[in-house]
């Protein structure tokens, strides 16, 4: 073979190559073999899909058909109607101190009356009746009507009680000092007080010794009847004690002319009426 001969077989073998192997003829490297892929499954899909929605984020609970789920268009509408009726009943609060005409609105809303003697107040007793300085000072701390009334409600309550107990406390410290000017001095009149009421106990009902011994008046009545006789109960026309006529005695200790104003016709009233009642 001629030298010429082997050059042209030489160079002819880098196209038998290319032609058996064209990835080694280019240099690149061979493809990776690669497993079969994997088909999917319908059973794990159906099951994906027949999954109800999951309530967003942001979505009240209330608002949530879970069933459907669906947002409950219905019920967010009716709440949202329901915020812009409350939005529009509400009263704007004043911007700042100055702005007089947001308080007095606030006022307004508040059930404040424009001016003190607009106050509609009821007595709930004869000693606590409106009064226009007091209202004032109510209407200037921006009290309502209801609230202006309650004050006057609790007066009544609490307050008048603690006045009536003052004044029996007052009035029973006074009979003592009298009853003691009567009997003689403090010695002799607690000597005379053991008597009386060892004798009221044993020949009066109780609740007619409690009225008794309640006042001066009172005091000196079970007095004159001790020192009169053992006492019996009048009787009436029918033979039946006088039980209205006791009876009446007691509310007219009770009333305040009695036992505060200290009235001398209604205090001689009292007395002369159980003298009556208790005597021979």
């Amino acid at each position: 073979m001629t030298e010429d001969h082997a050059l042209q077989n030489d160079e002819a073998m880098p196209d038998v190559i290319a032609a058996a192997d064209p990835g080694a003829a280019s240099g690149a490297q061979p493809a990776p073999e690669t497993g079969p892929v994997a088909a999917a499954d319908p059973a794990a899909e159906a099951e994906a899909a027949a999954l109800p929605p999951t309530r967003p984020e942001g979505v009240p609970e209330k608002f949530w058909d879970a069933e459907a789920g669906l947002v409950r268009t219905e019920a967010l509408l009716k709440s949202y109607r329901e915020l812009e009726r409350k939005l529009g009943r509400m009263v704007p609060l004043p911007s700042d101190e100055a702005d007089d005409a947001g308080h007095e609105r606030l006022r307004r809303a508040l059930g404040v009356p424009e001016s003190a003697e607009g106050y509609q107040i009821e007595a709930q007793n004869e000693l606590i009746q409106p009064d226009a300085d007091i209202n004032a000072r109510l209407h200037a701390a921006g009290f309502s009507q209801n609230q202006a009334q309650m004050v006057y409600d609790l007066a009544a309550e609490y307050v008048v009680p603690l006045v009536d107990q003052a004044v029996a406390e007052v009035a029973a410290t006074r009979d003592v000092e009298r009853l003691a000017g009567h009997f003689g001095g403090g010695e002799a009149w607690r000597a005379v007080a053991r008597q009386i009421e060892t004798w009221g106990r044993a020949n009066l009902p109780a609740d007619t010794m409690e009225v008794l011994a309640s006042n001066y008046e009172g005091v000196l009545a079970m007095h004159h009847m001790m020192r009169a006789s053992e006492p019996s109960v009048v009787q009436g026309a029918d033979g039946s004690a006088g039980e209205s006529s006791e009876t009446e005695l007691r509310q007219l200790m009770r009333d305040p002319r009695y036992w505060r104003d200290r009235d001398p016709r209604l205090i001689a009233r009292v007395t002369d009426g159980f003298a009556r009642l208790y005597s021979k």
